[in-house]
């Protein structure tokens, strides 16, 4: 099995597990952010950090759901496992995307009331609004831009009646995008 293949298993095989204290699975939640990706128009290389976001729930441990009393920093563990297969295009937003939420958080009047209360909760496990200089250094990294798009597409991600298709139907994706070598 090639590490594409790997990621797709995880996917499906782990990913019908509760997404925290949402109402969908996270592989529901990781499909319905890379369709919004779609929708909007993104790279493929943003489309596949829409899909793989949360991937390192994943690889932290096998429960994501109720118990969860700290941060795993699924966002370093994402990045780190992806990195080596699809380069910074792909992880970067993602090793970002929880910065993101806490940089919207800060400047951004409302963005906070609209996230769902598991978002919120998990916000201060993440450390909550970055403050001004920290927002500042947060908006001046190179994939900061794409981490705020992945962000939201990850915060409407969570409606229980929305279709989706198969984490398979993203292999070409995923396969165009491989480092070679």
């Amino acid at each position: 099995m090639d590490r594409i293949e790997e990621i797709i298993a995880l996917m499906t095989t782990r990913g019908g597990q509760w997404y925290g204290r949402e109402a969908i699975t996270l592989e529901q939640h990781s499909l319905q952010s890379a369709r919004l990706a779609e929708l909007e128009g993104a790279p493929p290389a943003l489309v596949a950090a829409a899909l793989l976001h949360d991937i390192g729930h994943l690889l932290a441990k096998a429960d994501t759901g109720e118990g969860q009393a700290r941060d795993d920093r699924h966002e370093a563990i994402a990045a780190g496992y992806l990195a080596r297969v699809f380069g910074p295009g792909v992880a970067e937003p993602i090793r970002l995307h929880v910065d993101a939420k806490r940089y919207l958080s800060a400047t951004e009047p409302g963005y906070r009331a609209a996230l769902s209360p598991a978002s919120v909760r998990s916000l201060g496990l993440q450390g909550g609004a970055l403050a001004p200089g920290e927002a500042d250094a947060f908006r001046a990294q190179p994939h900061a831009a794409d981490a705020i798009r992945l962000r939201r597409w990850d915060d409407h991600a969570k409606d229980p009646t929305v279709k989706t298709g198969s984490a398979h139907d993203y292999l070409p994706l995923l396969r165009s995008l491989a480092r070679r070598g």
